[in-house]
């Protein structure tokens, strides 16, 4: 995936430069150029950047100092690999270059610094006695960061706020249009943190963001045609990635998955429908059997390595099979790549994996299914936190000499 195509993402939420001309445009873009592989694809030599943008060495050199000089990047000597003659230097993005990103759910709010690259310095999850409220989540998350002023202080810039919400987010300006669980509707979240922070905060929808981080970081790295799903305590989300591009609507509201049938006359839905994925494959009905009332993916697999049951085999056998429904919807109308499995849904695939993947072979038509790809996500629980500060850093990719 491209750094413009990475970048659409919030394209609609960033203020428009004003045109640039000649060479001080092509130097800017080729800065963008530079520390857009670096931040995606992490150090890399001189020469590698050399061949892999097609510019010459000496322009190459200059670009380097330029984000050197503006403290994105830095050199440093690579190791040794007994070669004759001098290896080329490693550059590096700044991971002291960072963005808060910010993930409210049903049963917690989870705030995280992320550095460039990728590299999560901090995660803290604050475990909410009830479902908390818009007021609530600033509040929780003002506090938080506060919390973490040595981590801030630690850090060269923060360069804004990224927003992962379980719900229909509108990109222009953040609002947040619809989370049902959370019971929010059009709600100024983004425009609140704003405010408590002090910083520019940018929102989008937690399972397209999450999708964005795996395409990035994660198991669905080179890979153009790829539907993620996400499983949370607010239930289960879904992004898109057709020909390296996330597939946003014409609202920008693609990729509600979680909204597919899995079971005629089954269990009631919040849409109003009944037997949607998102009624039916539930982290409570997983945790059940565990004893516990919350947990996020880490406590999650936890408690199952510790408290294995037939009452917890039968139903993640259950939901894996509901699962597999849905799967096989999907690559029958994306024909993905690869379908990458976030959150919960990562924690039951991996107990059997055979299961999954065999039932979606089967089942789709002209056996589509057999070439696909099923995976689980590598990020885990810093999944949702790295797709968010993609939005914080968006504008310093687009345009690193502008914002420094």
């Amino acid at each position: 995936m491209t750094a413009s195509h990475l970048t659409k993402l919030d394209g609609a939420q960033r203020t428009s430069a004003k045109p640039l001309q000649g060479t001080d445009t092509i130097r800017r873009n080729n800065l963008s150029l530079i520390l857009g592989l670096l931040h995606r694809g992490g150090p890399l030599s001189r020469a590698h950047l050399t061949k892999q943008t097609g510019l010459n060495r000496s322009t190459i050199s200059a670009l380097v100092a330029e984000l050197d000089d503006l403290g994105l990047a830095y050199e440093t000597e690579p190791p040794a690999i007994g070669r004759v003659g001098r290896p080329s230097p490693l550059v590096h993005p700044n991971e002291k270059v960072a963005a808060l990103a910010i993930n409210p759910d049903v049963d917690a709010v989870t705030v995280g610094l992320v550095g460039l690259g990728g590299h999560v310095h901090r995660r803290i999850r604050y475990e909410a006695a009830t479902q908390p409220s818009v007021t609530d989540t600033v509040n929780i998350s003002r506090a938080i960061v506060e919390g973490m002023q040595a981590d801030l202080d630690a850090m060269d810039r923060i360069t804004g706020v990224g927003l992962a919400v379980p719900g229909l987010v509108r990109s222009s300006d953040g609002q947040i249009l619809l989370a049902p669980h959370l019971q929010w509707a059009d709600e100024p979240l983004a425009a609140s943190l704003e405010q408590a922070l002090a910083r520019p905060v940018r929102a989008g929808n937690d399972a397209t963001l999450g999708s964005l981080a795996e395409s990035i970081y994660g198991a669905a790295v080179g890979v153009s045609d790829v539907v993620y799903l996400n499983g949370s305590a607010s239930g289960i989300g879904g992004g898109v990635i057709s020909g390296g591009r996330p597939l946003r609507g014409s609202a920008g509201f693609a990729g509600e998955l979680g909204h597919t049938l899995v079971r005629t006359n089954g269990e009631k839905c919040h849409c109003g429908r009944s037997g949607c994925l998102d009624a039916e494959v539930r982290l409570e009905r997983l945790l059940a059997p565990l004893g516990r009332a919350r947990a996020d993916q880490d406590e999650l697999e936890r408690a199952i390595a510790e408290r294995p049951s037939r009452e917890l085999q039968e139903e993640v056998e259950r939901q894996i099979d509901l699962l597999a429904v849905a799967l096989t919807n999907f690559v029958n109308i994306f024909n993905p790549q690869m379908i990458v499995l976030g959150g919960f849904l990562g924690s039951i695939f991996s107990l059997d994996p055979k299961r999954l993947i065999s039932a979606v072979a089967e089942e789709t038509i002209g056996g589509l299914g057999a070439d696909v790809k099923i995976k689980r996500a590598v990020l885990g629980s810093e999944l949702l936190l790295v797709g968010a500060a993609e939005l914080a850093f968006a504008q310093l990719l687009a345009d690193p000499a502008g914002t420094a």
